[in-house]
């Protein structure tokens, strides 16, 4: 679909269309990410999370047959940029996905607190607390820009637009600062760290299981896997869709506050100030003694 207004002269690219992704004459380029040959090494806690991973890609398509029942928009340059604003308003709504990553890096956060042995540390806990404020922040804004859409006419629900840019906007800062209190809280062992392989080497395994360990009851290889887990949602493949995707999906912040500046009703809120300081709009109450002119 579109990703901006277009004129006359770009009318041959808008169109917007539904296809099966296997589809003849589509080429993925999957993009290269941080880590992401550690899957192929044969090891596990390198890899920060075992279950679950993701790709970018460039999508291609070249002389694919669309059928016209799968088609929405067809050269209808005119709507592009009312189409981009729906479906823009709509994703950055959707935003509630990254609270959820932000939940899994609080809760190794706080597991990594208690195996480093300073989870009951204030500056610890206030860290965490703030992460947790800031991530329920979010959430909130996303719950906020839903409850307050209205019906179409056509009988579907539309978000509530000025809060879904700003929603968004929030989207673009508060997981960076939740990601850099989780790098704090976690400590420098996060970019020293051995890999796998040093740790069931032979020769050097037990020195490193014995220091990379902080408490006696807690296994130095549960450490490691949370801290890998850290690092993977802030540095390696998933902080592509924790950070850089927060930055940039839906629209660059940019995109965002011109939003916002189209949206906010200005006038009223300059009426209200107005009214309560007693500077009225009709110059007609306004004594003849302070008029100018």
């Amino acid at each position: 679909m579109p990703t901006l207004s277009m004129k006359e002269e770009d009318r041959d690219y808008a169109v917007s269309f539904a296809l099966p992704g296997d589809s003849e004459g589509i080429t993925y380029v999957i993009g290269r990410q941080s880590c992401d040959t550690r899957k192929m090494e044969g090891d596990t806690f390198d890899r920060g999370n075992l279950l679950f991973g993701g790709i970018e890609s460039l999508v291609i398509f070249d002389d694919v047959f669309v059928p016209w029942e799968r088609v929405f928009m067809y050269r209808e340059h005119e709507f592009t940029g009312q189409l981009v604003e729906k479906f823009a308003s709509y994703h950055r709504q959707s935003y509630a996905c990254k609270v959820g990553v932000g939940d899994v890096l609080i809760g190794a956060t706080q597991t990594v607190a208690e195996y480093n042995g300073v989870d009951r540390a204030s500056h610890i806990r206030d860290k965490i607390i703030e992460m947790n404020h800031l991530n329920e922040t979010l959430y909130c804004g996303s719950i906020a820009c839903a409850s307050e859409g209205q019906r179409e006419p056509c009988g579907t629900y539309y978000v509530n637009t000025l809060l879904a840019n700003v929603h968004k906007q929030n989207i673009t800062r508060f997981p960076y600062e939740i990601a850099r209190l989780a790098q704090d809280c976690a400590g420098g062992l996060l970019v020293t760290l051995p890999s796998e392989r040093d740790f069931r080497s032979h020769e050097i395994g037990a020195l490193l299981d014995k220091y990379c360990s902080a408490r006696t009851d807690v296994p130095a290889e549960h450490r490691m896997r949370i801290l890998r887990l850290i690092e993977n949602i802030t540095m390696g493949a998933a902080a592509v869709g924790y950070l850089t995707e927060s930055m940039h999906g839906a629209g660059s912040p940019q995109a965002q506050r011109i939003m916002i500046s189209r949206l906010i009703n200005m006038e009223e809120k300059k009426r209200l100030a107005k009214k309560l300081c007693g500077v009225e709009l009709n110059s007609e109450r306004i004594p003849r003694s302070l008029r100018r002119g």
